[in-house]
């Protein structure tokens, strides 16, 4: 594991009473086989606030930590996360025509920190992330965002799909960034409030996404290479929408 041992809870108990008391963490390691009363409550309990968690060889927990872990290692959130309500109303009432990243599978840690430098120079809004799927907001991406995460409204949630509702429900446009898409950028209004989906390196945007999407729109390509690294045309997508807003 790449995170340090300061960055770490472990054991049994004060994992649990942790996550009972509301502490934010990233992901939790447990080892695999684990029984008991206390592990089935942690696992209830992890299951019901959409915290991440796998279960991993004991060899990688004792790599981690020197100490008794009883087989149950948390990963502390480097970042106050916020609900996805608290975000939109933090929006809306700072501007008029929004803007908020969603990342659908992006998994890694400084592309995630890239995108969060760009929208939050742009000044963005927000970046929503899935509580499964998606890269680690730890030191690693903090570093890489040269503390953007830190200034950013983020929200990690279970669901992606329900996050996309609520935001259209609340007055935003989706928009899917896509190589697929027919129609270019320049060619769809991205002055209102707006919510830009960025997809996997590796597979792009999700098939449930992409039909939640009010618009689909590509980057114009003219080489030999079809598709830009994510952080760099999540980059271009926000500065699309300041330029229209800009009116230029």
């Amino acid at each position: 594991m790449e995170e340090r041992k300061e960055q770490y809870l472990f054991g049994m108990h004060p994992v649990l009473e942790a996550v009972k008391s509301g502490r934010k963490f990233d992901k939790v390691l447990l080892k695999k086989g684990l029984e008991g009363e206390q592990f089935r409550e942690l696992l209830g309990l992890l299951t019901e606030k959409g915290i991440n968690f796998q279960f991993v060889p004991p060899e990688r927990l004792n790599r981690a930590v020197r100490g008794a872990h009883q087989g149950v290692i948390a990963c502390i959130s480097q970042i106050d996360y916020v609900s996805i309500e608290d975000m939109v109303n933090n929006a809306l009432a700072a501007t008029g025509n929004p803007v908020i990243i969603i990342l659908d599978g992006v998994s890694d840690v400084r592309n995630l920190g890239a995108i969060a430098r760009s929208l939050e120079c742009a000044g963005g809004n927000g970046i929503i992330v899935p509580a499964k799927g998606g890269a680690a907001i730890n030191a690693d991406a903090v570093k890489a965002s040269a503390g953007a995460l830190m200034r950013l409204d983020t929200c990690r949630v279970p669901n992606l799909k329900v996050a996309a509702y609520y935001l259209k429900q609340s007055g935003f446009k989706l928009i899917a960034a896509t190589e697929k898409a027919e129609s270019l950028m320049y060619d769809t209004d991205l002055t209102g409030p707006c919510a830009i989906i960025m997809g996997s390196e590796d597979k792009g945007i999700s098939r449930s996404m992409l039909e939640l999407a009010d618009d689909k729109v590509r980057i114009p390509m003219s080489g030999n290479i079809s598709s830009l690294n994510v952080s760099v045309a999540a980059s271009v997508m926000i500065y699309e929408c300041v330029r229209q807003r800009l009116g230029k």
